[in-house]
């Protein structure tokens, strides 16, 4: 069971929403931290997903934002999964420096049975199935896909395996989601999502130091594990170190990411720098739907009329869009 807290007694310097960078030099180790509050709750509160959808989402969102942040590049990155669990899709993009979105697709009478059987982790929401990673710098750029396979392991396992395997980088990711109670109206009160999120990397400067194999990126084979780097303890040491936070110091508003890195590292020296806020904003509008359709035969646009009209809805943000099917003709015939 997640932890669900309360916010009273609430540390006021606690900065919700904001990707925090930290270095470790002695143990040539950097990363981020973040606690995602109203914006997470923006998200998942635009749409009536069963609680284990809410929660699954909520981990792919923040660490999709702790993947995205770190990215030094003007466009998209985006994290989407495809499997033939009960929850058959995530998408949740960032759009540089600081806009994420997301939803989820799902068979609702498979997610009530696996509610009624008691199997609403997240490996057995999801399934077995493909993550997709996805970096679009712009109709001028090449798009960067790497794809990683679900086999019932966790998100936080899926990342460590992309890392060793598609990068060489040695990561180590903690993820957590839970719910806060906040007062609402004459003695009532309202549940609002919160997710929480560390990711260590070690990245030492000397390549002597990081010994992962003799395989360059991409070349490693299905299947293959790396070996963790051996030259020193560094590496062991921030698994170590990593390992000991649970959920609740990751949900702890009175915490935050800032203190809780001073907590993990504080003996070895930790700089932390200056955080990057994110928000929820999605990039649909009106023109971009209207341009769309447009694109679209008048055989197409004909199936899409109902009662008169064509009626669009954002997945991710739930707007809707309504259009006239007579004006595309017009426009056509002009």
């Amino acid at each position: 069971m997640s932890p669900v807290t309360s916010r009273s007694d609430v540390a006021s310097d606690v900065a919700l929403d904001t990707v925090v960078p930290f270095q470790v030099e002695a143990l040539d180790a950097r990363g981020r931290a973040v606690l995602l509050g109203p914006t997470l709750d923006t998200i998942l509160s635009r749409h009536d997903y069963p609680e284990p959808v809410a929660r699954l989402l909520a981990e792919m969102t923040v660490l999709t934002v702790l993947l995205g942040t770190s990215l030094k590049f003007s466009g998209k990155f985006i994290l989407q999964t495809q499997t033939d669990g009960p929850v058959s899709l995530l998408v949740v993009d960032l759009v540089t420096p600081d806009k994420v979105r997301a939803y989820a697709r799902f068979d609702e009478t498979a997610v009530d049975a696996a509610v009624q059987a008691g199997a609403v982790s997240s490996e057995e929401m999801l399934g077995k199935g493909t993550l997709v990673l996805t970096i679009d710098q712009g109709q001028y750029m090449n798009r960067y896909q790497g794809i990683v396979q679900l086999d019932g392991s966790s998100l936080e396992e899926v990342a460590h395996n992309y890392f060793r395997q598609s990068e060489q980088i040695p990561t180590q990711v903690r993820l957590a989601v839970g719910t806060v109670t906040e007062p609402a109206g004459m003695d009532g009160v309202r549940h609002s999502w919160r997710a929480g999120g560390l990711l260590a990397q070690f990245l030492p400067e000397s390549e002597e130091r990081m010994k992962t194999g003799d395989l360059s990126p991409g070349e490693v084979p299905d299947g293959f594990v790396l070996d963790e780097p051996d030259l020193d303890d560094a590496w062991t040491e921030i698994m170590a170190l990593v390992g000991t936070v649970d959920a609740d110091e990751l949900l702890d508003e009175k915490i935050g990411a800032e203190r809780l890195l001073f907590r993990l590292f504080h003996e070895r020296g930790v700089r932390v720098f200056d955080g990057t806020p994110v928000k929820q904003e999605c990039s649909c509008s009106e023109e971009k739907v209207e341009n769309v359709i447009r694109s679209m035969t008048k055989e197409e646009r004909d199936e899409a009329v109902e009662d008169g009209r064509i009626s669009v809805k954002c997945e991710f943000c739930s707007a809707s869009y309504v259009f006239d099917p007579a004006q595309f003709d017009r426009q056509r015939a002009n």
